[in-house]
């Protein structure tokens, strides 16, 4: 294993025997959830992801929209101008994602909603994620 390749797409080349582990390692992390449910709706350049993420940080989120790219959940387009424009979107195979996500979002409200003492942290964590 080379020191620069994270072990989740070794893991991926390889049957994993588990489709929920095949999906987490491709969707799971602390912004990609975020960054699929801002991109649910339409496309978006790098700057207005970051605007609506206001803590991930540009490396970071560089770094996951590049993995979404190479697992084919999103696609970058690079228009030749200047200054370069460059957008994200769902691949077909990324937009059957949105019901997922969907879910994923009216459990969270119905989660919220059920707590009497809503966990300080988690808080912190929602405001930080730009959802």
């Amino acid at each position: 294993m080379s020191s620069l390749q994270k072990p989740e797409q070794i893991y991926l080349n390889q049957p994993t025997g588990c489709a929920m582990t095949t999906a987490l390692a491709v969707i799971g992390g602390k912004w990609k959830g975020i960054i699929l449910y801002h991109l649910q709706d339409d496309k978006k350049r790098f700057n207005a992801l970051a605007r609506l993420m206001p803590n991930v940080t540009q490396r970071m989120l560089t770094r996951q929209l590049r993995e979404l790219e190479a697992d084919e959940v999103i696609v970058r387009t690079v228009y030749a101008q200047v200054p370069p424009k460059v957008e994200y979107a769902l691949t077909d195979l990324g937009r059957t994602l949105v019901p997922v996500i969907q879910m994923l979002t009216d459990w969270g409200r119905l989660y919220e909603a059920q707590q009497i003492e809503y966990p300080r942290f988690k808080i912190e964590y929602d405001q930080r994620s730009g959802c």
